[in-house]
């Protein structure tokens, strides 16, 4: 079955031709925390299909400051559109979760796109969603207390982990939220108050998950609903 090909679930959707395009490029990387896949602005070089892992895309200010616009995991790729529009990244990719990926080579990955309207379909619906996730973050920043937005992240690592415990520095954290890193102790502690989670620092661990997806904002059902509906076979 095309499952057993990837633990990608891209690359596992794939018909065994258009698998057969892309299998021979493929290339097992380990995804390293923190580390920089790619910067604002840069060519794209290499697209990747996540095993294991989250990365986190990124939109860097003048200031310093970063703001997360997306996170993708083993259910989808990074670098797609880029590479199939413009070669030009238009954020920064950042490993927020160490694992592993799938990594090809942006030409080989460009012909295969060309070969086949099938994988375009594929990646078509991919792009649809992280474009999805872009736009309900940016909401997500502007209209919800900080409180719902860190459990409709910290709910959105627990699906791309399958994980209950979270490695987190606070730094990160508070680059992810856009908020000042002295309040991220404060916010986390106030969710860890109502039993959701245990916070110490460069971990938290969910020990009240319908509690948490209670306290989350709409944004986290809204952007797995977009998920189910695009990405998912019909049952």
């Amino acid at each position: 079955m095309a499952k057993a090909r990837s633990p990608n679930n891209l690359l596992a959707a794939l018909s065994p031709s258009d698998f057969g395009l892309v299998q021979s490029h493929l290339k097992l990387i380990e995804l390293r925390h923190e580390a920089v896949l790619f910067a604002t602005g840069a060519s794209v070089k290499d697209i990747y299909f996540p095993h294991s892992g989250i990365i986190s895309l990124v939109v860097p200010l003048s200031g310093g400051e970063m703001i997360e616009a997306a996170m993708i995991g083993h259910d989808s790729v990074v670098s797609a559109s880029s590479a199939l529009d413009g070669r030009i990244s238009l954020n920064q990719g950042i490993v927020q979760a160490p694992g592993t990926a799938s990594v090809m080579p942006v030409a080989a990955f460009r012909k295969a796109a060309q070969q086949s309207e099938t994988f375009r379909t594929m990646l078509a619906r991919h792009e649809q969603v992280l474009f999805a996730q872009a736009q309900q973050s940016a909401a997500c920043n502007a209209s919800h207390k900080v409180e719902a937005r860190m459990a409709r992240w910290l709910l959105r690592a627990r699906d791309l982990s399958s994980e209950d415990t979270i490695p987190l520095t606070q730094e990160f954290f508070s680059q992810m939220l856009g908020v000042q890193r002295t309040h991220v102790s404060t916010i986390a502690h106030s969710l860890q108050k109502l039993g959701l989670i245990n916070y110490n620092r460069g971990r938290v661990q969910i020990t009240n998950l319908r509690g948490l997806r209670d306290e989350a904002c709409e944004c986290y059902k809204t952007v797995k609903n977009h998920y189910d509906r695009l990405l998912k076979k019909p049952h």
